[in-house]
């Protein structure tokens, strides 16, 4: 008996190692890709990355602290391109390249094609849902590339399903991208309601119903407060002459009594410019992680959120204002109540979130030239207009010059041709004129956009923002802190680095923690979360994964 006693051990041995063995070498699926339940993106508009230590001791622990005490914080993280707005910042935030390729080289632009503006998102093909007015035609059809939303629904045959809401339409759907199930943005004026468009449905689901009834925006109809005692406020005092005040209101100090100025600031669109059009931002996420299960299934389905309110208030009152601070106390509430959310339906640790914003802002001119610091305004107009005349004056006619927006000029190349115009002349030529204004920092043209390969510096970022069939003849640049804007509230949009640099954070399943101050692009985000989840890039992608934040 002994030797088959032997002969069975040694077989439960063999075949004991060579699974081991089989084991060792067929890597897990784990190996290539981390696969969460839910990736959320967070996009807060016109959010500067000093927000997070400016107004630190005002934070709880339990939004803002939270995501940086247990995820990763990339403290130097800017735009690579210029214009620095919403548009272009969402596109280029979910598909991990720049206006140069994507296409969104603004929130609007000059079609030289066809001789006229064209919005972002607009597209009158499609019919509004949710509404009866035009304010649903909108497509990502001016998007010349996918996301990482449209890639993980290619990476599985549309069974991951990716919502996108944001209180600006823009801000939904460049984020949802070309595939996405739905995109939701909030209709105010006399409706207050959620919205979309025929190019994703045919009728709102029964949730997004319900919640438009319940009069959810309704209940934010009330006066804005303070939301914590006027002396934890680190920011400047409460009635400056660089806030903007509410149509109504004899100057811009809390409490702002929304109820009464209702009528005269569109109704339901007043809530867009306080703090509590991010709250019900959150209430409308929280019933969209709910109505549509998601996280709940198993594939990896994705949740795109933009805080949009954040820009509306910097803009209204400025970045050193009191209204601004006061949004981000509330915005980290909301926050929090969305992570506990999270926790409860997906479970902590089953879901990826990042948290990053589509420009960030300047500090009100006015206000930094009583600081004595070098700031101004742009008299747009008159500039322009001597740029006109220059034109007209030294070839001859005032209609070579087709039209002047977003810091460009737009040529009329027929006419240039028929006048025996070289264009290359012409670009310079004006370029060097524009550089006679003591506004203006720098001049570009567009051949040098194309001939040339810039690797840093403004010649990059503006680079980085043209697109040669879109993009204009002359580029320029006005200098730092010289904005075109009313002389209360804030804006963005230049290359300078108070409009590129934000936040950037990780959070949650695959993600280290841990901080860096090595530089971050945001064309990188998408790769990154595209190698998290083990899918293809975005197919016009030019940023790069950061490695230092995958475990």
């Amino acid at each position: 008996m002994k030797p088959t006693f032997f002969t069975i051990g040694s077989f439960l041995f063999v075949l004991t190692f060579s699974f081991s063995v089989l084991a060792q070498e067929a890597p897990s699926n784990a190996l290539v890709k981390t696969q969460p339940n839910l990736v959320v993106g967070i996009v807060v508009d016109q959010m500067r990355y000093d927000y997070l230590s400016r107004f630190w001791d005002g934070y709880g622990n339990d939004g803002f602290k939270r995501l940086l005490r247990e995820g990763f914080n990339f403290k130097n993280n800017h735009y690579n391109y210029a214009p620095t707005s919403t548009g272009p910042g969402h596109a280029s935030v979910y598909t991990g390249t720049t206006p140069a390729t994507h296409g969104i080289i603004g929130n609007n632009w000059y079609d030289k094609e066809i001789g006229a503006f064209v919005y972002c998102a607009a597209d009158n093909t499609y019919r509004s849902i949710g509404t009866e007015t035009s304010a649903g035609q909108m497509s990502p059809k001016q998007l010349l590339t996918t996301t990482v939303t449209d890639q993980l629904r290619l990476s599985n045959q549309g069974k991951s399903k990716v919502i996108a809401i944001a209180l600006k339409d823009r801000g939904a759907v460049l984020p949802g991208g070309h595939m996405a199930n739905a995109a939701y943005w909030f209709h105010g004026k006399n409706e207050g309601h959620w919205i979309s468009s025929s190019f994703y449905m045919d009728r709102l689901p029964r949730w997004v119903d319900t919640f438009n009834k319940s009069e959810a925006a309704a209940a934010y109809k009330k006066s804005w407060d303070l939301l914590k005692p006027a002396k934890d406020y680190v920011g400047g005092p409460d009635k400056t002459p660089y806030d903007g005040a509410f149509k109504g209101e004899a100057a811009a100090v809390f409490p702002h009594d929304i109820p009464s100025l209702w009528e005269q600031n569109g109704q339901f669109d007043i809530l867009k410019a306080t703090a509590y059009g991010n709250s019900l931002t959150t209430d409308f996420a929280l019933a969209a992680l709910e109505g549509e299960a998601l996280g709940k299934g198993i594939h990896t389905d994705f949740l795109a959120i933009s805080y949009s309110s954040t820009d509306y208030v910097g803009h209204q009152f400025g970045v050193n204002s009191r209204e601004v601070e006061d949004t981000y106390y509330r915005l980290d509430q909301d926050i929090a109540r969305l992570l506990k959310a999270l926790d409860k339906q997906v479970g902590k640790g089953n879901y990826t979130l990042f948290l990053t914003a589509d420009h960030a802002a300047v500090q009100v001119p006015s206000f930094l030239k009583d600081q004595r610091i070098p700031a101004d305004y742009f008299d747009s107009k008159a500039s322009l207009g001597r740029v006109k005349e220059y034109v007209s004056e030294t070839y001859g006619s005032d209609e070579i010059i087709e039209n002047i927006s977003n810091d460009q000029i737009f040529f009329n190349r027929p006419l240039l041709k028929n006048l025996e115009i070289e264009l290359d002349d012409i670009q310079e030529d004006v370029a060097h004129f524009m550089l006679l204004d003591p506004s203006i920092e720098r001049a570009y043209t567009a051949t040098q956009m194309w001939e040339q390969e810039y690797s840093r510096g403004l010649p990059y970022i503006l680079q980085n923002g043209y697109n040669l069939k879109r993009s204009g003849d002359v580029l320029f640049v006005l200098k730092p802190a010289v904005i075109s804007y009313s002389r209360t509230g804030s804006t963005h949009g230049s290359p300078q680095i108070y409009d590129t640099h934000t936040p950037l954070l990780f959070f949650g399943k695959g993600i280290k923690k841990g901080a860096t101050v090595s530089r971050s692009e945001i064309p990188d985000i998408a790769p990154t979360i595209a190698a998290l989840l083990g899918i293809a890039f975005p197919n016009g992608t030019t940023g790069k994964p950061l490695t230092a934040v995958l475990d």
